[in-house]
């Protein structure tokens, strides 16, 4: 699949004004449909950028973190709501869970004691969690969004503690390695983008350091590629079990907080950043080191993503991320998905599942029940059947989807066994508009 002729050239447009005004060595994004990376724009020569040159992610690297962390907890290994304490034992916040510190909601502070930790030479585990001091909570847990990279440390040291194993080490066997992220590395590797800042009056370059963080690794230490964010975006959009559950990705774009209580246009779940455009909501990340600049917006629905790199930290980490979703929105406006064509049934259902469909009543209003070739049914208004049920046992179905997402359908008969209502949560649905629930 490419895209369109006129899209990919208003594309690179945007993209090389936004290198121009935005003053950056290089700036690469890269557009994902389907799971392939179909578009590259790229802009600048120092160096030229390509599907295969190294940038630094930055912060994105928390979606990888959330993702093992949510892994052990699809285990058994630990649940969402433990307490810091219970891994990192003795430490004045240790009463702050998992999930407050997965989606920035647990109050605290944005950075560790010392040294800017993104410029400087990391220290271990140990020292980290002992500045730790009741001095880092800025205020109570769930009072505010406050982003903090200090918990993304701390998360990692959870998971050295119960898996027994390095974080990189972790990161590597379970998610580069099954996403084939060959050149998704902790550190770099050429080739690579030196990272800039740019003299603001006399556009020369400095050079920033490439540090090794430590343990403030799992909170933004990776460096990648156009074509393997390309690969982290397609399964953000389409998991493989083998990485993670599909449901439990949904889980991770479920909002912990909104971060702009203002205009509600962004959010915090699970470890993805989720973002508001018009009737679209996208999930991501943006990114950020000392000479780098990322960004990674996913559409979920359509399967669609914009990916990008810029190697200077004057292009800011919201100019980038802007410029995602303005890509995102403009490939989905000029390119819809395509419609999946309607194809008839090889067969009919079967009788015990035929006798659901059709249309019933609750309350006076009209609703219709749909099966489908896998066996399922689906129910809703008359015209739109969006509530996804399937068959848990003799007459028991339970829901999938929507408001009904995990209630229990139950089929009720009359003393002859015909079906003559559906008790959905205790809702009574019956066949004619008449008759009692």
């Amino acid at each position: 699949m490419t895209l369109l002729a006129e899209t990919a050239r208003r594309i690179d447009t945007l993209v090389a004004q936004a290198q121009a005004t935005g003053r950056t060595p290089s700036l690469a994004l890269g557009v994902v449909r389907d799971g392939a990376l179909v578009h590259l724009a790229a802009a600048g020569d120092h160096p030229r950028p390509d599907a295969d040159l190294q940038y630094r992610v930055g912060s994105i690297t928390k979606t990888m973190t959330a993702t093992l962390l949510l892994r052990e907890r699809d285990a058994g290994r630990l649940t969402l709501d433990d307490p810091l304490d219970r891994y990192l034992p003795d430490t004045a916040v240790g009463g702050l869970t998992l999930r407050q510190f997965l989606g920035h909601a647990s109050g605290l502070h944005r950075e560790p004691d010392g040294p800017w930790w993104e410029r400087t030479e990391g220290t271990d585990l140990a020292t980290l969690v002992a500045g730790l001091t009741t001095d880092k909570i800025g205020y109570p847990a769930w009072r505010g969004y406050h982003y903090s990279n200090l918990a993304y440390g701390l998360l990692g040291g959870v998971l050295e503690r119960v898996t027994g194993t390095p974080w990189a080490e972790l990161l590597t066997t379970r998610i580069l390695d099954p996403l084939g992220m060959r050149r998704t590395t902790y550190h770099p590797t050429e080739p690579y983008a030196p990272g800039y800042v740019v003299h603001p009056w006399h556009d020369t370059l400095r050079e920033e350091p490439r540090t090794d963080t430590g343990a403030m690794a799992p909170a933004g230490q990776l460096w990648s590629t156009v074509t393997d964010l390309a690969r982290w975006a397609a399964f953000l959009a389409d998991p493989t079990d083998e990485v993670l559950a599909a449901d439990t990705l949904t889980e991770m774009c479920t909002p912990v907080m909104i971060n702009d209580l203002d205009s509600w246009r962004g959010g915090h779940g699970l470890g993805l950043e989720l973002y508001r455009e018009g009737d679209r909501v996208y999930v991501g990340h943006g990114g950020s080191m000392p000479g780098y600049v990322a960004a990674l917006t996913v559409h979920r629905p359509s399967r669609t993503a914009v990916v990008g790199y810029a190697n200077s930290y004057g292009f800011r980490a919201g100019h980038i991320g802007g410029l995602s979703r303005q890509l995102l929105t403009l490939v989905l406006d000029a390119e819809p998905a395509p419609v999946t064509p309607w194809r008839p049934a090889a067969a009919p259902p079967p009788a015990e599942l035929a006798e659901l469909t059709g249309r019933w009543w609750w309350m006076g209003i009209e609703y219709e029940v749909r099966a489908d070739p896998a066996g399922e049914l689906w129910a809703g208004r008359v015209g739109n059947p969006t509530l996804r049920f399937t068959r848990e046992g003799p007459d028991r179905w339970r829901g999938r989807s929507g408001e009904q997402n995990s209630e229990l359908l139950a089929v009720l008969r009359d003393p002859a066994g015909r079906a003559v209502g559906l008790d959905i949560g205790t809702f009574v649905f019956t066949r004619t508009p008449d008759q009692e629930p």
